[in-house]
């Protein structure tokens, strides 16, 4: 068969970030390399100003600011806008593309085009608004967020076919977007389950390397810290977990704005020395850091799916959760963890106080994650369903 041109689009040079959405470009374009010509456009961020070759992928810059989004994402689509592209099919990540509209409606190729959505932004501003209290800089957030809802569904509308991740999106694609459904197509993300893995080493030794006190539980949370990860319950249930068990080690590996916010609120009560802050850790690293946890909690209050809830579970680890939509298509309750009610950090405490006092549940739910996790989640899984919409995409024709 010969090749078919694919251009992705993302604000982000996936070579340079790490983040959910980048992991899944990286991850499936290296696996298509034999049936699929690929370029990925992205802004100039990170250093990213001259174009180069990843694995076997072309990555070529298109200019924008290397500022926060959204301002980088503005810049970006205006560049993509005043771009000319020659593929066979285009694919956008997020409101990474919103500028690609413009630009194929200029062309007189017409070529079909892919919308990808990991999460839904206008559900994401829902959910921000009813954590109440929202500070000025969360205000202003949610302001751009609610901007930015409207243009991704200008471009679910203009898109051929939408993918998203989880059928929790599905259905919120449908309700915020007015969406048919026959245009949706679901397309989990995976995990390396050779990368992530459960230990064969020395827990205490892992611990060890991070400065971690060997023989004390190790809760870990992996992911930014903004609002939308519940970190707030987190600190509310360690309030109570550590009156029983004032061993454990909070771990939270991520950065974000809210990250003063949360130290002042652990200093508050008394609970900082019960917490570690690791702000970047390379790819051998954090696989290392969720063998040597015992544990992984994710307090999102609105997820997609959630990436790093695969890794935990491909390394063996339970994991502890809210139960929403996305979150609770991954975490079977009582399999491979548990799920407590949204926003009740009471629930949190005691499901991570189970846990962290029953060492044979806790390796039983590990054994469960991992087949789980090589069963429905892996990248090739992905790769392979990607690849099978982008053949139906061929047979598309833009009017």
């Amino acid at each position: 068969m010969n090749k078919f041109r694919l251009d992705i689009f993302n604000t982000q040079p996936p070579q340079h970030y790490k983040g959910g959405v980048e992991r899944r470009i990286n991850e499936t374009t290296h696996r298509l390399i034999d049936q699929v010509d690929i370029t990925i456009y992205s802004g100039t961020k990170a250093g990213f100003k001259v174009p180069t070759v990843v694995n076997g992928i072309n990555n070529v810059p298109l200019q924008s600011t290397d500022r926060k989004y959204p301002l980088d994402n503005w810049t970006f689509n205006r560049t993509v806008a005043k771009t000319f592209f020659d593929a066979d099919i285009y694919e956008a990540h997020n409101d990474s593309g919103y500028g690609l509209c413009k630009a194929l409606k200029k062309q007189t190729t017409k070529k079909p085009f892919i919308h990808t959505i990991h999460g839904v932004l206008a559900e994401e501003v829902k959910q921000a608004k009813l954590i109440g209290h929202m500070s000025l800089h969360g205000k202003v957030a949610n302001y751009f967020m609610a901007y930015l809802a409207r243009i991704e569904k200008k471009i679910a509308k203009e898109a051929d076919l939408i993918v998203t991740i989880s059928t929790y999106s599905f259905d919120k694609i449908q309700t915020h977007y007015d969406i048919a459904p026959e245009k949706i197509r679901i397309v989990p993300n995976g995990v390396d389950t050779e990368k992530y893995k459960p230990s064969t080493e020395n827990q205490s030794i892992l611990k060890r390397q991070f400065g971690l006190k060997e023989t004390f539980p190790v809760v870990l949370f992996v992911g930014n810290l903004i609002p939308r990860k519940g970190l707030t319950y987190l600190i509310q249930a360690a309030q109570q977990l550590v009156k029983t068990r004032p061993d454990t080690q909070f771990v939270i590996v991520g950065d974000g704005p809210l990250k003063a916010q949360l130290i002042d609120s652990l200093i508050a009560s008394k609970l900082l020395d019960n917490f570690t802050f690791m702000s970047k850790l390379t790819d051998d690293e954090l696989s290392t850091m969720y063998r040597c946890s015992d544990i992984f909690v994710l307090p999102s209050i609105q997820e997609g799916q959630g990436i790093v809830l695969l890794e935990a579970l491909a390394s063996g680890k339970p994991a502890v959760a809210f139960d929403i939509g996305g979150v609770n298509e991954v975490i079977i309750n009582g399999k491979n963890g548990l799920l407590v009610s949204n926003r009740n950090s009471e629930d949190l405490a005691e499901a991570l106080l189970q846990l962290l006092d029953n060492s044979e549940l806790r390796q039983k739910m590990g054994h469960a994650g991992r087949q789980f996790v090589e069963k429905n989640f892996t990248w090739d899984i992905c790769t392979q369903k990607m690849l099978k919409i982008y053949q139906e995409t061929l047979n598309i024709t833009r009017p």
